[in-house]
């Protein structure tokens, strides 16, 4: 078995180009369930669909949320239509399976308002932290890419003269995106800053530590929560909530679907019909507001 994890693992990365943090969840997800067929004296190529159905309930029963169930048995999907294809096994066991039903989940944006005093009401320092610190929340704001995305950018990803950034998306997918004046004159401070670091480790990386390393998804994180935190009570406070005011707030003063589809790098506009709720309530207070009907 643990041969077939093997292949499996070079398949996802070398064929399917995942991330390594999409892998490595993955591989999780298909341990846990190994774990739980080791219990039961069964193999992972010797699974029926009832020894999936009890691991679902088994998961339940410990108060796992439908969307982390899901999220595991996306995992085993692949992993057993890796193996149908590979000839280890002849039916997959997943194939008539369906997802549990969730409840969706209307994430609330940043307001307009809450991002204007991130920037104005915050003491950003004018040395290298305070004005990388800045800079990452401007990058996020203006630009809408991912928490990923941000950490992998290069030096070389920035077009000056152009104005744009060159973004890596999911499964190595390359986009660019126009950048405005503020963010690459706060750019070009944060470069002149960057040259003053004592040791640069990671040299063709943008955005890096004080120690000159690049920096890690869970600092961007923290760093995120903090700044926003003096600003907003909303529960969350993360890189995907900025992503998510980037696409509301242009969808909010009439970028149209398809535009704003295309900056966040989705494939389809299923995606980024997620961002429309928000537009739609101003919409609706827009026409509140000035269809003659709505005084009668």
């Amino acid at each position: 078995m643990a041969t077939n994890l093997q292949a499996y693992e070079d398949y996802l990365v070398k064929e399917k180009n995942y991330s390594p943090l999409t892998v490595r969840a993955y591989l999780d997800d298909i341990n846990s369930f190994q774990d739980y067929l080791n219990q039961q004296s069964i193999s992972l190529e010797e699974v029926v669909y009832s020894n999936i159905r009890s691991w679902i309930v088994v998961l339940i029963e410990q108060n796992i949320s439908t969307t982390s169930v899901n999220r595991k048995i996306s995992a085993l999907k692949s992993f057993y239509k890796f193996l149908l294809k590979v000839k280890q096994i002849s039916v997959n066991p997943l194939l008539k399976h369906k997802s549990l039903k969730t409840a969706k989940k209307v994430q609330i944006p940043f307001s307009e308002k809450e991002l204007q005093d991130v920037f104005s009401d915050n003491d950003y320092s004018n040395d290298f932290e305070g004005i990388r610190n800045r800079l990452v929340i401007e990058l996020f704001y203006t630009t809408g890419i991912r928490r990923a995305e941000l950490i992998n950018l290069k030096l070389n990803s920035v077009n000056e003269i152009q104005k744009t950034i060159r973004v890596v998306g999911k499964r190595n997918k390359e986009r660019i995106i126009p950048m405005l004046d503020c963010t690459l004159n706060l750019l070009k401070h944060y470069k002149e800053q960057r040259n003053h670091l004592e040791v640069i480790k990671d040299k063709e990386m943008l955005i890096l530590s004080k120690t000159g390393n690049k920096v890690s998804e869970s600092f961007v994180y923290r760093l995120i929560n903090d700044y926003f935190s003096t600003v907003s009570k909303k529960e969350k406070k993360s890189p995907h909530v900025l992503r998510h005011s980037f696409a509301t707030h242009l969808l909010n003063n009439g970028a149209d679907l398809n535009s704003v589809k295309e900056l966040l790098g989705h494939a389809s506009l299923s995606s980024t019909q997620i961002y429309t709720h928000s537009s739609l309530a101003e919409l609706k207070k827009v026409y509140q507001q000035a269809h003659p009907r709505s005084k009668k």
